[in-house]
């Protein structure tokens, strides 16, 4: 069963993040006051995945009112191959789009085999002529 994200379910959550290879955690933005100041902002497009009362999946998505992005997307090892994953990208996709975002980009490591092969099935193509860059603000 998937349901809107709450900060409520932070706990479990990152725990699941954090057991997820190839998902890269920082320690601000994936806090809880981060995930917090995450999902105020953007309440309707994040969702986690229950089965039993355990949470097996989740996903963040966000837009800057231009284009859409997905961050940490994550399925408990022992529940993969079970299309979680996908309803979870798709439900962020339909709460994307019904925002009015028509374009939604994502960031996985080079080196998550596992990761960007799920990417490519689920239709997100690999650019080829952008840099990725980086800078903190403090």
């Amino acid at each position: 069963m998937l349901k809107h994200m709450s900060i409520q379910d932070y706990t479990d959550v990152h725990a699941l993040w954090s057991r997820t290879p190839g998902l890269g955690l920082r320690p601000i933005e994936d806090s809880l006051e981060g995930i917090s100041f995450y999902l105020n902002r953007n309440p309707k497009t994040c969702f986690t995945a229950w089965e039993d009362g355990k949470l097996v999946g989740a996903i963040l998505a966000g837009h800057d009112g231009r284009r859409g992005y997905l961050y940490h997307l994550a399925v408990d090892s022992a529940y993969r191959r079970k299309g979680i994953g996908r309803q979870l990208v798709e439900q962020s996709l339909a709460a994307l789009s019904s925002l009015g975002i028509q374009k939604v980009a994502l960031v996985a490591f080079t080196y998550n085999q596992n990761g960007n092969a799920f990417w490519e099935r689920m239709g997100f193509s690999q650019r080829e002529d952008l840099t990725y860059r980086n800078r903190t603000t403090t």
